[in-house]
C-alpha cells in the first residue's frame, strides 16, 4: 500500500450516502461512517466487509469471529445526489448570505443542509 503524506481533502463527508463505482463492491450505496483523510480512504456502512477475530471484553464478552467494515479508497465512490437520487459529480456555488454549498452537477441542488 502507497503512504500518503499529509493530509488528503476528499469529497465526501460524514453521513453522506455514496455509492460504489468501482470493484467487487460496485453498485453498493451505504451512509459515511468515517473520513481518513491521512490515508485518503473511508469507511462506508455495510461495504467491505472483513472477518475480525476478537478477545472477550466488556462490549463483545464471548469473543469471536465479528464483521466490521474496511476502509475504501475515496476516489472508488460517488456521491448520491438527495434530491435526484444519482451518483454525481460536486460543484461549488456560493449563496446570498456568502456561505460556500455543494451542489449537484446533475440537477443542481444544494446538498448541504442548513
Amino acid at each position: 500500500m502507497a503512504v500518503v503524506v499529509g493530509r488528503q481533502a476528499l469529497h465526501v463527508k460524514k453521513g453522506d450516502l455514496v455509492e460504489v463505482i468501482h470493484g467487487k463492491h460496485r453498485g453498493k450505496r451505504g451512509k459515511v461512517l468515517r473520513v481518513l483523510t491521512k490515508h485518503g480512504r473511508i469507511l462506508v456502512e455495510g461495504v467491505n466487509l472483513v472477518k475480525r477475530h476478537t478477545r472477550p471484553n466488556q462490549k463483545l464478552p464471548q469473543g469471536g469471529i465479528v464483521e466490521k467494515e474496511a476502509a475504501v479508497y475515496g476516489a472508488k465512490v460517488m456521491l448520491v445526489c438527495p434530491s435526484c437520487g444519482k451518483p454525481t459529480r460536486l460543484g461549488h456555488a456560493i449563496q446570498d448570505d456568502g456561505t460556500r454549498v455543494r451542489v449537484c452537477r446533475r440537477c443542481g441542488s444544494a446538498l448541504d443542509k442548513k
